[in-house]
């Protein structure tokens, strides 16, 4: 029996047969206007086996997430998945992957460098017991 196609796309991939890390286009939309979004899964742990503890996920939230915009104007967001198994980057009019995949690159090499985790303050954060130190 075929398993009915889902609305989400994560849904319907079969997460038994990828192998993390990895990058990979999830999903692209086309605006009335001609504006594209892509969406990138960018996986970190393999699903159903490893996941990211939660001041680790915090943090590298908060760091990427202002990090990435210092080497590029299209991110739109850098949300951390549910299951703790990596993150999606969405982009606005950029699809060029192997671009995406130089800022990733870029993003992380600064990260490791990194001597605080941004706005990791009660004023700017909600869990503040979630952030990890650097």
């Amino acid at each position: 029996m075929k398993t009915p196609k889902m609305n989400v796309e994560s849904f319907n991939l079969d997460h038994t047969k990828v192998k993390a890390p990895y990058v990979r286009i999830a999903d692209r939309k086309k605006g009335v206007n001609g504006d594209v979004i892509v969406k990138y899964d960018v996986r970190f742990k393999q699903p159903n086996q490893d996941h990211m503890d939660m001041p680790s996920l915090h943090s590298l939230e908060h760091l990427v997430a202002e990090i990435i915009r210092n080497h590029a104007n299209y991110v739109v967001d850098w949300s951390p998945m549910g299951c703790q198994t990596g993150f999606y980057l969405t982009v606005l009019n950029h699809d060029n992957y192997t671009e995406v995949l130089e800022v990733l690159e870029k993003t992380m090499q600064d990260v490791l460098k990194a001597k605080e985790v941004p706005a990791s303050n009660e004023k700017r954060v909600a869990k503040r017991d979630f952030i990890s130190r650097c």
